[in-house]
This record gives C-alpha cells, structure tokens and sequence, in this order.
C-alpha cells in the first residue's frame, strides 16, 4: 500500500494547530464558568431576603403610614450640597412638626450602599443632616418621623442635581 505521507507529515499532534484550536472553545467555556461561579459567592445578592414571608404581612402597616402622611397633608422638598443635606418639610393646617426625622437613601439593587441619615430641626420647618459619603446613579428616598407614624417617598435621580420632592404615595 503506498503511503500518502510524505516525510515532513508525520509530527505528533501536539505540533499541530488544529487541536488546539478545536480545543479553545470548550477551554474558555470553562474558565467562563469559574469565573462565574466566583462572581456568584462573593457578590451580595442584596435583593434576596430572608424573611420574605414577615416583610409581606407589614404592607398593611406601611399603607397606613403613607395615608397618614396624606391625612396630615405632609410633603417635603430635599436638597443636597456634597454630602450635607437640608429639606423642608410642609403641612397642611396646625401640624406639630417633630425635632428629628430619619431620611433614608435605599439604593434599588445593592442595599449594602444604603443610607440612614438623622435630620435634626432648625427651624420653621427646615431641617438638615449629614450624608455618610456621596450619591450616585438612582435610589429611592424616604423620610419618616422617629416614631413610625408617617412616611413620604420619592424617587431621585442624584447626578441630576435637581431638588427632590417627597409626597405620600397612596396605593391605587
């Protein structure tokens, strides 16, 4: 039988590309994989809770609080400079205003960049506060008395540099 090797053909097949090639889809596919497995468990996955059957029966409460708000004719009109924040809180009517308020910054996805800023009163229905570092992108803002009562939302785009107005969200 005649041979149709000549005698450079015969490397082993280490040598060739062609192998290799072949072999780089599944290689990368792969690596991919780990990679992604990695991402997985060091990442928080701030979305997720854990007690997701608790957080469902307070709905009720939290409805109740933004009727209150409502009822009370409460809005607020919240400014930041840097990391220093002031709002001024209105109502409707004789509406005894408390001496400290919780504003909250939650971002949507991540809540380990959430924050918690304590804003005490100055006077005449402005208040102000210091954030913990700066915003960026979005987040959805709250800002309720110390004693659960009340609450007013808003959503705010911080890189607008726009003043962010708070109002009771009612459910439709």
């Amino acid at each position: 039988m005649a041979t149709l090797l000549k005698d450079g053909d015969n490397q082993v097949w280490y040598k060739e590309p062609w192998p290799w090639i072949l072999m780089a889809g599944p290689g990368i596919v792969v690596v991919a994989g780990f990679i992604t497995a990695w991402l997985a468990v060091v990442s928080n996955d701030g979305l997720v809770n854990d007690d997701y059957y608790k957080l469902g029966m307070t709905v009720n409460q939290r409805l109740h609080r933004d009727q209150q708000a409502a009822s009370m004719g409460l809005h607020a009109d919240v400014m930041r400079s840097g990391t220093g924040v002031r709002l001024l809180l209105g109502a409707v009517g004789d509406t005894r205003l408390p001496e400290t308020l919780l504003l909250k910054f939650s971002h949507p996805t991540q809540a380990g960049q959430d924050q918690l800023v304590k804003m005490a009163a100055e006077g005449q229905g402005f208040y102000s506060g210091q954030m913990a570092g700066e915003l960026h992108g979005r987040w959805i803002v709250s800002l309720e008395d110390p004693s659960g009562m009340w609450r007013l939302q808003g959503d705010w785009q911080a890189d607008s540099g726009e003043t962010l107005r708070l109002v009771a969200r009612l459910a439709n």
